[in-house]
């Protein structure tokens, strides 16, 4: 078995559309009922310029008059070799389209190409394609045909699972970005730090949000939370978090699990829209904590704050408090407080 391959591929562009190949054609084809660009493996003293230019004339007829290497794709899997490849997009070309061999032709627009049978990677370049970035670098590691991994100009990107109301996964996988572009419900795990007290019934611990977030930056926030990754479930990712955000090493026995909680809102951060739609496992975590010994991770928390649970609401209505905190989840924590009888506060 050959140990790589060299390939381009091309997106031809024609009033917001997409020349895209259905492959159904050729036999024993990985990419089989895929919908793709056109193009194939470079040939002995090939350059990828050489290489576009004839793998679109022998699939489509057309002569490209115009195009752009837009990025650089590495393909990695258990089933099939690596494979290095030049992505392209082209704008004006000449001739004909003629039938092609391998699959069918057909101009797709380009807001439709989402809902077609695509590999899950293909839909992050497209991502990239439409933002306009100039030049990237994208790895696209999978197992058997799932997407594991995806890492772009040398940077991890975060693979989220959809999720259905009951918390379930539906099987789609997608970055994080394209979550919140799209508003795709996911999953999150949220940790409620609490201690008694003698006002309200009991504290929140509360983090603020590090300026450089990208959602919600500055604002004061759930003890601990964060995304379900694709291939973990919400206890062990939140376990992870407390370790991670405030240096809490807890056993998974520890939290305690309160309900689940769906939240959905838009929002617009650094120009760009935020569609935040989670469903998440909301749990307690009720061992004495010193907030002087917690280590914070700098990167996602600037501090924590201990306040009382009604002062916490209370500065959520009278807007005096800069927060992301969900006021129907605080109610949530509440009732579970109220059930274990440490308090008997009349607005519970």
């Amino acid at each position: 078995m050959e140990r790589h391959s060299l390939t381009t591929l091309c997106y031809i562009e024609k009033e917001d559309q997409y020349l895209m190949l259905h492959r159904i054609k050729k036999k024993n084809d990985i990419n089989q009922d895929k919908w793709l660009g056109v193009g194939g493996h470079l040939e002995e003293g090939e350059s990828p310029e050489d290489c576009l230019l004839r793998e679109v004339k022998e699939e489509t007829g057309l002569t490209l008059l115009s195009y752009r290497l837009r990025g650089f794709i590495t393909f990695v899997s258990d089933q099939y070799p690596d494979e290095y490849m030049f992505l392209y997009t082209a704008d004006s070309y000449e001739g004909s389209l003629m039938d092609c061999q391998e699959g069918v032709l057909e101009w797709v627009p380009v807001e439709k190409i989402d809902s077609l049978p695509i590999w899950e990677g293909d839909r992050i370049f497209f991502e990239l394609l439409k933002d306009e970035i100039p030049f990237f670098s994208l790895k696209l590691q999978y197992c058997k045909d799932s997407l594991e991994a995806a890492v772009l100009n040398g940077s991890p990107l975060e693979l989220l699972e959809e999720r259905d109301l009951n918390g379930c996964t539906t099987g789609n996988v997608r970055a994080r970005f394209m979550m919140h572009r799209d508003g795709m419900l996911h999953g999150t795990s949220h940790v409620w730090v609490v201690r008694p007290n003698e006002k309200s019934g009991f504290d929140l611990l509360l983090q603020k949000r590090s300026a450089g977030k990208d959602a919600y930056p500055g604002c004061y926030d759930i003890s601990s939370a964060g995304h379900i990754p694709a291939g973990d479930d919400f206890l062990i990712s939140a376990v992870r978090e407390l370790s991670e955000e405030l240096g809490i090493n807890a056993a998974p026995e520890e939290l305690t699990f309160v309900g689940l909680h769906e939240e959905q809102e838009d929002a617009v951060f650094y120009g760009r829209m935020f569609r935040n739609h989670e469903i998440s496992h909301v749990y307690v975590y009720e061992k004495m904590v010193d907030e002087r010994q917690l280590v914070l991770q700098k990167e996602e928390v600037e501090s924590v704050l201990w306040m009382d649970y009604e002062e916490c609401l209370n500065r959520m209505k009278d807007g005096t408090l800069i927060n992301c905190l969900n006021e129907k989840e605080l109610h949530m924590l509440a009732r579970w407080y109220q059930k274990k009888g440490l308090t008997g506060q009349q607005h519970l």
